[in-house]
């Protein structure tokens, strides 16, 4: 590799790295909040916390499909302002904000009619009592969720990216605030326990959904978008667009996280202390995840410049940098992961038999960084290209076809338990790295019109 093209691809980071890291930061907030109830919902013992690891990975199936939805809008407007197309920008805004609150109706209903079926799972009683409680409260967020995900979206499309960030911040602190006052019944307020922390997650997302209208809405930049919450009238030809992409989109996502979901459910026939390990791994390696999920949405972002230049070096140049930088990131991850393997679950819990499984898991969950980074940003250059049903497909095979028939085969055949369970995992998202990392290989040959 000569000099020019080592400093095209110095150039090419530094590009994405401006956009990843507030998307990084605001991720990480996010998460943050899960890895703050998680802290607090277990200093009440092992079972809340496996309740709220069950509860969080059901709703999170469904609401998976709406937050994969609204991210098509952000490489939707990146190819429109490479191509100039900024008139277009503002109705594909105001149709997918109207497709994203009719879907989050439709994700409420979904969660208040399943809890009805979480007794059917095969998981210890005292878990399920309590997931139902969590699930109830915060299935009401997924309206505000949808929100703030419309708005968000938009905006990094447009290549602003901080807001976000700053937002996401200031709800990660009001939630840890709103979880201590709430759980352990602070400044006269009941002591609600694990309900507490679900009441914690809804104020945190009305608050973020209310913060980002409010700065859009009254920034004089937005004004020739028409940003405001009001629909003109219906245009179904954007509508179906945004649905062809979004829907397949979601589904990729559903896929990955509803095979995630089933291992839980796997782990919960092992028992409550392995459910509980499992919750404490994977809260730290989706902090490595939102990392990389940040140079993944920044990555579609310079693909999408690049498709509506109707440049295909430039294509492959984003999207081959995003996936390096993404899979050296998460390596670094691994690394860390390696070396504090038997601290980190201490922060969590003190229960000595649930450390012992979680420090095993995050040796495990060291292993797949590299494969985790790779896949998930070869799906968000593949959907900077809005290619997303070969990615669906990929998905679908990488998780259901070859991830969990390994993972049950290792855990119940093999009598593995719960370390089994991981390393089908680990196999699945190796996989989806190699087909998602070859397909963008061949698609990035060929300029797609949208």
């Amino acid at each position: 590799m000569n000099s020019i093209d080592l400093k095209n691809i110095k150039e090419e980071i530094s590009k994405t790295f401006k956009l990843a890291y507030p998307i990084m930061i605001g991720q990480l907030g996010i998460i943050m909040m899960g890895v703050v109830d998680s802290m607090m919902v277990g200093q009440l013992g092992p079972v809340p916390l496996a309740a709220a690891s069950l509860g969080n990975s059901l709703i999170f199936l469904v609401l998976i499909i709406g937050i994969g939805c609204s991210v098509v809008i952000s490489p939707i407007i990146a190819i429109l302002v490479g191509g100039k197309r900024y008139s277009e920008c503002g109705t594909y805004f105001r149709q997918s904000l109207l497709v994203n609150v009719v879907l989050s109706f439709i994700m409420l209903g979904i969660i208040l009619l399943g809890v009805n079926f979480i007794q059917y799972l095969d998981q210890p009683p005292e878990v399920v009592e309590l997931s139902i409680i969590y699930m109830t409260i915060v299935g009401l967020s997924a309206v505000p969720l949808m929100i703030y995900q419309t708005y968000k979206q938009f905006i990094e499309g447009l290549s602003i990216m901080k807001p976000a960030m700053i937002i996401a911040i200031l709800a990660n602190l009001i939630n840890a605030f709103a979880n201590w006052v709430l759980i352990f019944g602070k400044f006269g307020f009941p002591v609600l326990g694990i309900a507490g922390a679900a009441w914690a997650t809804f104020v945190s997302r009305v608050f973020m959904a209310l913060a980002i209208m409010f700065y859009v809405m009254r920034n004089d930049k937005f004004k020739q978008y028409d940003v405001n919450f009001h629909f003109r009238k219906l245009d179904f030809p954007i509508i179906k667009k945004i649905l062809s992409l979004g829907l397949p989109s979601g589904f990729q996502y559903f896929f990955e996280v509803g095979a995630f979901t089933f291992a839980v459910i796997m782990i919960g026939w092992i028992g409550a202390n392995e459910l509980a390990a499992h919750q404490i791994a994977i809260n730290l390696a989706s902090i490595s995840f939102m990392v990389v999920l940040g140079i993944s949405q920044a990555a579609s972002i310079r693909v999408g410049n690049a498709m509506g230049e109707q440049s295909v070096s430039k294509i492959r140049k984003a999207g081959f940098t995003g996936i390096i930088f993404g899979a050296s990131t998460m390596f670094l991850a691994g690394i860390t992961f390696i070396i504090l393997n038997d601290f980190l679950p201490t922060l969590y819990i003190n229960d000595k038999s649930v450390i012992e499984i979680a420090s095993r898991l995050l040796i495990i969950a060291a292993l797949f960084q590299l494969s985790d980074g790779t896949q998930a940003v070869g799906i968000g250059v593949l959907r900077g290209l809005t290619d997303v049903k070969g990615p669906t497909i990929i998905t679908f095979i990488a998780y259901w076809v070859i991830s969990l028939p390994i993972a049950y085969l290792l855990a119940f055949n093999f009598n593995l338990g719960v370390d089994g369970v991981w390393i089908g995992l680990f196999v699945g998202l190796t996989a989806s790295a190699l087909m998602l990392t070859f397909r963008f290989n061949y698609k990035s040959k060929h300029i797609i019109h949208i």
